[in-house]
């Protein structure tokens, strides 16, 4: 399968060496454990351990704390790569490296670092974000999981759901409200770890798609936490802090996105250049010419986007609005694109042991998590 993309004017020399070692380890340990990890909906911990051996986790972490000294463009090298493995975003590295750990980077007090970030790169913890709520998604305002101070303790007590990562995170940081009724003045960011006492997991989600995902719901039974494990240092600091790293989130989606749509339409390549019907190729039917045509045509100009917003971001001059944009703009597209490459493989298609066909209900999360479609226009039209 030969993927086909433009240069991108954030790669360097560096970056595509990183590239062959992170596609050669991803082939060597992860690729033969694929179709194990899809079947019992879970990814072995010791893929964590191997991931951080080899400098997979944490890449953009300052190297003091453990990590690599990279930058966000090597975040996204390892998001393609595994989209292009087949992974996608169900292998949640994308999760650990570029939405929790630059939560802790970001806002974390120097003992949260050196307690955390080099354990996080080493693949000792597992990190996750509890935002969602049964209540309370896309608007985080409505979030009722309440933190009360008590004594050198958090008592948390609320219930979060659709978090990825969930059996396995050793580290979750999640969002409460320290002051009931103050709405996002009252939000706080408060690391929780597996064995604070109240704190449980609940049952691991079964999804339409993402299989290899443990996506989970976690409860906080009165759970204490020490107030150390606060983000920010201070109350009330959670909304804010959600607001300048959701940025990178959402143009994390949309790098995923991309990389989705270039594999799909390189399998679609390969498939109907050899399937034949009425006597020739499926790739010869004029239909299918103009299918693949109007694929590639979608994905060079995704492609193009989300490349220029990679390198604004490595600026420093990513605005809220624009990353919006990526990700409205590539989700919505990876959607169509993928259900115009399943069609043209026919009945096949629609078979669970085909990729295309995977790849097509993995797609479907992509316009609902990190902020619905809806709300991206919201933050578009704001901008206006």
């Amino acid at each position: 399968m030969d993927i086909a993309r433009r240069p991108a004017p954030w790669i360097t020399e560096e970056l595509e060496m990183f590239r062959a070692s992170v596609r050669g380890l991803i082939r060597r340990h992860f690729t033969p454990e694929l179709e194990a990890w899809l079947a019992r909906g879970i990814v072995d911990r010791e893929a964590w351990r191997i991931a951080g051996e080899a400098g997979l986790l944490c890449v953009s972490m300052p190297t003091e704390y453990g990590g690599g000294g990279g930058t966000f463009a090597h975040d996204c090298v390892i998001v393609e790569e595994l989209e292009y493995a087949g992974f996608g975003i169900g292998f949640s590295v994308a999760l650990h490296n570029a939405i929790v750990a630059p939560y802790i980077r970001d806002f974390g007090s120097e003992a949260q670092k050196a307690r955390w970030l080099p354990a996080m790169a080493r693949g000792e913890i597992v990190g996750a974000v509890a935002m969602t709520e049964p209540g309370a998604g896309s608007d985080l305002q409505a979030i009722s999981t309440r933190a009360v101070r008590d004594g050198d303790t958090f008592r948390i007590d609320g219930q979060k759901t659709f978090i990825s990562n969930g059996q396995l995170a050793d580290l979750v940081l999640t969002v409460c409200t320290t002051e009931p009724g103050a709405g996002a003045k009252g939000l706080s960011l408060i690391g929780v770890e597996a064995d604070a006492p109240g704190f449980a997991r609940g049952r691991k989600l079964d999804k339409i798609g993402l299989h290899m995902s443990d996506t989970s719901e976690l409860f906080y039974d009165g759970a204490v936490v020490p107030t150390d494990n606060l983000l920010g240092g201070t109350e009330g600091r959670g909304f804010a802090m959600l607001m300048h790293e959701l940025p990178q989130e959402r143009l994390v989606i949309a790098v995923g996105a991309v990389a989705a749509m270039e594999r799909a339409l390189a399998l679609t390549l390969d498939y109907v250049r050899q399937r034949k019907a009425f006597g020739k190729t499926v790739a010869d039917f004029q239909n299918s010419q103009f299918a693949l045509a109007e694929c590639r045509t979608e994905i060079a100009a995704a492609r193009a986007f989300v490349d220029d917003c990679i390198r604004l971001h490595l600026e420093g001059a990513l605005d809220a609005a624009t990353a919006s944009m990526a990700k409205l703009w590539c989700t919505e597209r990876q959607g169509i694109v993928i259900d115009r490459c399943l069609q043209l493989f026919g009945g096949n298609g629609f078979m669970a042991d085909y990729p295309i066909g995977r790849m097509f209900v993995d797609a479907r999360v992509q316009r609902i998590y990190g902020g619905t479609s809806e709300i991206m226009k919201l933050l578009i039209a704001r901008s206006l």
